[in-house]
This record gives C-alpha cells, sequence and structure tokens, in this order.
C-alpha cells in the first residue's frame, strides 16, 4: 500500500489526512526504521507493508468506532504505537495513554512522540496487571485498546479493568476472533463487559481476514481483577 492508496482507502472511509498528517506518518515510519536497527520493534519493515499492516491496519478501529472526539484512550502492549499512535494521528483531539513492559520501547515511543509534535501522550512503563490495579488508572478510560497482544479471555482482563464504567474495550483480532469469543465470553461478562458489535474485514492487497470487537463496560470490575503478573495467562477466566 503506496501513500497515495493509503490517503484514497481512509478517504473512502471518512477519514480525510492533511499534507501535515501524512508528513507524520512518513516520520513515524523512517523512525521506526531507524529504531529498528538498534532493537526489534517490529518484523515489517518495508515502506509499503509498514504502511498496510501497521497504519491501515491500525487505523481500522476507527472504521466501527467513533474516534472525533477528545476521549481518553488507554492502548495496551502497544510495542511500537500500535494501534494507538497511527490512531491518534488520524484524531489528533484523543488523548493517549500507552502501558508497557518493555522500558526500551517506552523509550522509543517518547522519542517518537518528540518528532511527531504529539501532544496529549503519555507512556508509562508497567505490566498491564499491575496498572490495571493502580488507583489512579483503573476505570479512568472511556476507551481501551489492544492489537492482537494476547487472546480474548487474557485481554479482557488486562483491558476491561481500566475502561470506565460506561467505557469501551475495542479489541483488534485477526481470524481466530470467533473461537477466541467463543472462549472469552465467560471472562468479559466476569470483568463487566458486555459485546455489543463484532465486525469482519479483509485486510486490502494481503486479504487476511480482521475482527473489530466492540465490548462496552457495562458494571464495575470486581477488584481482584486483574489478578497477579502473569496469573491470566496461566489460568484464564474460561
Amino acid at each position: 500500500m503506496n501513500t497515495e492508496q493509503f490517503t484514497e482507502m481512509l478517504a473512502a472511509k471518512g477519514i480525510a489526512l492533511s499534507p501535515q498528517q501524512l508528513q507524520q506518518y512518513d516520520t513515524y515510519y523512517s523512525t521506526l526504521v531507524e529504531w529498528n536497527e538498534k532493537m526489534n520493534l517490529t518484523a515489517i519493515t518495508e515502506k509499503e507493508d509498514v504502511y498496510l499492516k501497521h497504519f491501515y491496519d491500525s487505523i481500522s478501529a476507527a472504521f466501527y468506532f467513533d474516534f472525533n472526539q477528545p476521549l481518553k484512550v488507554c492502548d495496551v502492549g502497544a510495542g511500537a504505537g500500535f494501534p494507538s499512535i497511527p490512531i491518534k494521528i488520524a484524531f489528533p483531539g484523543l488523548h493517549i495513554t500507552i502501558v508497557d513492559s518493555l522500558n526500551k520501547r517506552i523509550g522509543f515511543l517518547e522519542h517518537l512522540a518528540k518528532k511527531l509534535e504529539l501532544d496529549n501522550v503519555r507512556f508509562i512503563h508497567d505490566r498491564a496487571e499491575t496498572f490495571g490495579q493502580n488507583k489512579e488508572y483503573r476505570e479512568s478510560f472511556d476507551v481501551v485498546t489492544a492489537r492482537a497482544v494476547a487472546r480474548l479471555s487474557v485481554l479482557s482482563e488486562l483491558c476491561l479493568p481500566l475502561a470506565k464504567t460506561g467505557g469501551t474495550f475495542v479489541a483488534m483480532k485477526g481470524a481466530s476472533a470467533k473461537e477466541e469469543l467463543d472462549a472469552g465470553k465467560k471472562a468479559i461478562s466476569v470483568l463487566g463487559g458486555t459485546l455489543v458489535d463484532s465486525h469482519t474485514f479483509t485486510l486490502p492487497e494481503e486479504e487476511s481476514e480482521r475482527n473489530i470487537l466492540i465490548i462496552k463496560k457495562e458494571k464495575s470490575t470486581p477488584k481482584k481483577y486483574p489478578r497477579k503478573p502473569g496469573t491470566p495467562n496461566k489460568t484464564p477466566i474460561e
């Protein structure tokens, strides 16, 4: 996907990008490739692949959820900034918090945010399990998102405690979403969530399946969740 196709395909979805925003994506790409030589951020480094599999794929959440408002968004385990930084560039009014367990990645994100001149972004080095028990952040976000971090039963325990009651958990999944959803129904319910929508689409060019799950936080998460680091993965709520 070249820049022109990227621009046109987003415009077809009602997302118009200014020359400044396109420059930010270009700077994002060059910074990602430069830092990737020093540390492992992504296996995808060809420009057209980054635009398709990282930028376009990240922004696809906005095809099904309205980010055109000053929402407080938490991105769990964003790695090199996906999906929240591409979404933030397209929707500059968002307030973004990224939590990641690797301090080196946080260093990259802080550098990237300066290069892109982003405001209302913060990067926190922590495990999602302990972050979700932090009173300052717990149940404080309008939207919590994650892209392919873990299976849905595990991911729900990391993300739903951070969403405020009435907020939304936007889970970005691949082709295994239906099986994950079947296994994750109990976790979603126990943690206070309800699946309100599920959208399936095909990533252009590559023709691979993508799923965006919209989960509403309807009641407060019980205090014991998330459990200690590592526990959600070892013994998921299923």
